[in-house]
C-alpha cells in the first residue's frame, strides 16, 4: 500500500493554495495546556494543526512561529518538502520541541490539503486498511476500590482494553519495595474484577529504576496484561534489553520517541512488542504512517500514544485507518461541555470500544477561538518524584 495517494496530492498542487501566515492557540485544561497551531492560506482554508507537550508549551508556540518565515508563500500541498526542509535545514534538530513543532505544522498541512479536496485525510494516504479502530480508554484511581471500579466503567462503555498506572507512588515519594508490591496488588484486583477477556495496559512513565522493572514485569507475567508500557528510560537501550531478557511481559514504548530513526532500533532488534509513537511529537501524520511501515515490516504492533485533544485523537486515526501494523489506540476522551464547546460540540462516533473511520474532509474538525480565549494558557508543574533519601526521580 503506497504510503500516500500521488494522483490525489497532484490535484491538490492544481488548487495553487499559498500559506499566508501561522498561528498558535494555547488552551488551558486544568493540569495540562493543549498548544494548537493554525496555518492560513490565500484561499481562505486553514489547517488546524497540535503540539501539545506537557510543560513547554510556551517554547513550543515560539518553535512553531519559527517556521512560519520558510513557509510564507509556500504551496500547502508539499508536505514531504515541507518536512524534510523544517526538519533538516536548521542546524539544530529533533528533539520534543522541535519536533513538536514539525508535528503540529505538518498536521495542518494535510488539513488544508484535505479540505482543499473534500476528503478525509486517510484518504489522501492510501486509504482504509481496516474497518475501524479499536481503542484502549486512560482510566486511574487512587485507592484500588477507585481503580476497579474505573476499569468496570470503561468495561461497562463497551471498551476491551483499558490503561493506568499500576506502580504506587504516594505524595511523590518512591519506595521501590513498596511501589512494585502494591503495583502488582492493584492489577491482581482489576484482573479479578474485569475476568480474562478484558485486556489490563499498564503505564509506568519511566519512573521504575532497572530492578524495580524487572521486579515489577515478572512480578505480573501471571495476570496477562496487553503491555507494560515505558518500564525503562530511553537514554540506554540496553537496560531495554535486559528487561527483555528478564520478563516474558508484551512491552511497550515510543511516546518519547521521534521520527522513523528514533524507533529503528526499536522494530529492528525487538526491544518492544507495542511501539508508541504520538502524532503531536513523533513528527506529524505522514511520519507517524512510516513508523508504522517500520513496524509492520518485523512485525511489532503499533498502538499509538494519544491522551491530548481531539485534533489528536483525529490526526492519530487518520493514520491507524490506513497502517496495517496499528492494532490499537490510546483513547482520552474529555465530555466537559466547554470542552466539547472548544470543537463546536465534535464528538468522535465510538461504539464497542471501537472508534469509526473519520470521514469528514481534513482532520475533520476544527477550533472555536472564542471559547479558547476564555481558557488561556496557564503555567502547568508536574509532579516532583522523589526516594526517600530526598533524590530526584524519574517521571
Amino acid at each position: 500500500m503506497p504510503l500516500v495517494n500521488r494522483n490525489l496530492l497532484a490535484q491538490a498542487k492544481g488548487l495553487h493554495l499559498k500559506i499566508t501566515g501561522l498561528k498558535t492557540i494555547v488552551v488551558n485544561v486544568g493540569n495540562v495546556n493543549w498548544a494548537f497551531c493554525k496555518v492560513l492560506t490565500d484561499q481562505g482554508i486553514s489547517g488546524l494543526g497540535e503540539g501539545s507537550i506537557t510543560s513547554k508549551e510556551a517554547t513550543l508556540s515560539a518553535a512553531i512561529m519559527e517556521q512560519e518565515r520558510y513557509l510564507l508563500g509556500k504551496d500547502p500541498a508539499d508536505i514531504e518538502l515541507h518536512w524534510q526542509a523544517m526538519f533538516r535545514w536548521p542546524r539544530w534538530r529533533g528533539g520534543p520541541i522541535l519536533n513538536s513543532a514539525i508535528s503540529a505544522v505538518e498536521i495542518a498541512l494535510w488539513d488544508i490539503v484535505g479540505k482543499g479536496l473534500g476528503v478525509p485525510i486517510y484518504k489522501l494516504l492510501g486509504g482504509k486498511a481496516r474497518q475501524r479502530v479499536r481503542l484502549y480508554k486512560d482510566v486511574g484511581g487512587a485507592t484500588v476500590e477507585q481503580l476497579v471500579s474505573a476499569f468496570q466503567q470503561a468495561k461497562s462503555e463497551g471498551y476491551t482494553a483499558a490503561k493506568a498506572g499500576f506502580v504506587r507512588v504516594e505524595n511523590d515519594l518512591i519506595r521501590p519495595a513498596y511501589a512494585v508490591r502494591e503495583g502488582h496488588k492493584r492489577m491482581e484486583a482489576v484482573r479479578k474484577a474485569l475476568g480474562d477477556d478484558f485486556d489490563i495496559c499498564s503505564d509506568e512513565h519511566g519512573k521504575l529504576t532497572t530492578v524495580m522493572a524487572v521486579d515489577f514485569c515478572t512480578r505480573v507475567e501471571e495476570l496477562r496484561p496487553l503491555f507494560v508500557e515505558e518500564a525503562t528510560q530511553l537514554e540506554d537501550l540496553g537496560e531495554l534489553q535486559h528487561l527483555r531478557q528478564k520478563t516474558k511481559v508484551p512491552l511497550a514504548t515510543g511516546e518519547r520517541s521521534f521520527t522513523k530513526y528514533g524507533f529503528a532500533d526499536f522494530c529492528s532488534r525487538h526491544l518492544v512488542d507495542y511501539v508508541q509513537p504520538d502524532v503531536c511529537h513523533a513528527g506529524g501524520i505522514l511520519e507517524m504512517k512510516k513508523i508504522g511501515t517500520l513496524a509492520e515490516t518485523y512485525r511489532v504492533e503499533m498502538a499509538p500514544h494519544n491522551p491530548q485533544s481531539m485534533v489528536s485523537t483525529l490526526a492519530s486515526l487518520h493514520v491507524d485507518a490506513t497502517t496495517p501494523a496499528c492494532t490499537i489506540q490510546e483513547f482520552n476522551p474529555n465530555s466537559q461541555q466547554w470542552v466539547m464547546d472548544l470543537f463546536y460540540g465534535y464528538q468522535h462516533p465510538v461504539k464497542d470500544g471501537y472508534a469509526a473511520l473519520p470521514e469528514k474532509p481534513g482532520l475533520g474538525v476544527d477550533l472555536d477561538e472564542k471559547v479558547a480565549a476564555a481558557h488561556p494558557y496557564k503555567p502547568v508543574t508536574r509532579s516532583r518524584y522523589v526516594f526517600g533519601d530526598g533524590a530526584v526521580a524519574d517521571h
